[in-house]
């Protein structure tokens, strides 16, 4: 089975990688302002997960930078998602609002509609 999966890893990678989107061209100023409203937010994922993959899709292709922590090769990553977050599953969207505040969201659809919200209003 193990197999299977990092063949079928593989492909998808492949995949993503020959079809990966443009990314949107936006003024100087206003992907900056992107940028710092996005910069407390990180992607836990596993890289060759579809789900995950289907997140960094979207994220590019609407020009939002964010940091990757990859939770199956990294284990203070892991150990991280799974204390704070409570559960190992990714993809995990952290948004760190605060020293003493944290929000956890998971499920790609999830993440992609809480960006879209975002980038609309």
């Amino acid at each position: 089975m193990k197999i299977i999966r990092w063949i079928l890893g593989r492909i998808i990678l492949m995949l993503d990688f020959i079809t990966r989107p443009k990314k949107v061209s936006r003024e100087k100023d206003e992907q900056i302002k992107i940028d710092k409203y996005f910069k407390n937010h990180s992607v836990y994922q596993f890289y060759a997960c579809p789900f995950c993959v289907k997140v960094r899709r979207y994220l590019r292709k609407n020009s939002i930078n964010k940091e990757f922590r990859d939770a199956k090769d990294n284990k203070y990553f892991r150990a991280e998602l799974e204390k704070h977050g409570g559960k190992i599953q990714v993809p995990c969207l952290c948004i760190e609002k605060d020293k003493n505040k944290t929000e956890w969201i998971y499920e790609s659809n999830e993440i992609i509609n809480y960006f879209d919200n975002i980038l609309k209003s």
